[in-house]
């Protein structure tokens, strides 16, 4: 019988009647079946335990705790940080501060603005980085950042934006493609209540629009480049090993150019 869905751990294409369903995706018998070998590619070896989600934690949460050393912010208060650290475009365009792109991806407003985030990496970003590895993991989580940057300074330049959850919608857009590519559906895999709220919450005005769209949008298009569009396309650069993380750190470099020409925008918003 011809399948387009594909085994969550191994990636050979399933029959309907014979796989498995699990908590991320569906497996093939020889993968559930206690009595055979596993089968393991290089991303889904037992070494593959999410350390670069861990690392990026870790580095969100060092950031916040530099918040209260170096800017007087309270658990509840960022105090001068996002004056700091947040992307804005005035400070980008004429203070020449160009690294806010990045750090407002680390700094955040709050212990709830953070434990938000980080809980979705936490559950997001091992599943990814067991199929992409640490390195291309890490090269994508940028580029949803950076992604996420362009978005808000495009939007609004001269708003304090900041936080991860650009990065974590580039996660988001990066698990769509990445079930579609298994031909698993948004519904089948759970995704679509996600979706829905997180929409909801992007639309609530008290979060940054851009920020969000412009992460997840990253992280499709980084999703056809890895996994291909469905289930019965390739990935866009096929089974070649290099020239998808060339790909992904020239793009980081394109939507960095691009936050300097949105930065310099301000003038005109404020106008």
């Amino acid at each position: 019988m011809a399948s387009g869905v594909r085994c969550q751990r191994c990636e050979r294409f399933i029959c309907p009647q014979c796989m498995h369903q699990a908590s991320v995706g569906v497996h093939c018998p020889e993968c559930t079946s206690k009595t055979k070998q596993k089968v393991y590619t290089r991303n889904t070896l037992p070494g593959s335990s999410g350390r670069a989600t861990q690392v990026l934690i870790g580095l969100n949460l060092a950031v916040f705790l530099l918040q209260f050393v170096l800017f007087d912010a309270t658990i509840s208060d960022d105090g001068r940080t996002a004056q700091e650290l947040a992307d804005n475009g005035f400070f980008i365009s004429e203070e020449g501060e160009w690294w806010r792109v990045f750090t407002s991806g680390f700094g955040h407003f709050g212990i709830f603005h953070l434990g938000m985030n980080m809980y979705s990496l936490h559950i997001l970003g091992p599943i990814i980085e067991r199929r992409l590895g640490p390195i291309r993991f890490t090269l994508a989580y940028m580029a949803a950042l950076v992604g996420g940057s362009f978005g808000a300074l495009l939007l609004d330049p001269l708003a304090f934006t900041m936080g991860a959850s650009g990065a974590i919608f580039g996660l988001l857009g990066l698990l769509v493609m990445m079930f579609r590519s298994q031909g698993i559906s948004i519904a089948q895999s759970g995704l679509g209540p996600v979706l829905l709220l997180n929409l909801f919450i992007s639309l609530s005005g008290f979060v940054s629009l851009g920020g969000h769209a412009g992460g997840f949008i990253v992280g499709i298009i980084l999703g056809v480049v890895y996994f291909g569009a469905d289930a019965r396309s390739a990935p866009l650069f096929g089974r070649d090993q290099v020239k998808p993380d060339i790909a992904t750190a020239v793009c980081i470099v394109v939507l960095f150019l691009g936050c300097l020409w949105a930065a310099s925008r301000w003038l005109s918003a404020v106008g």
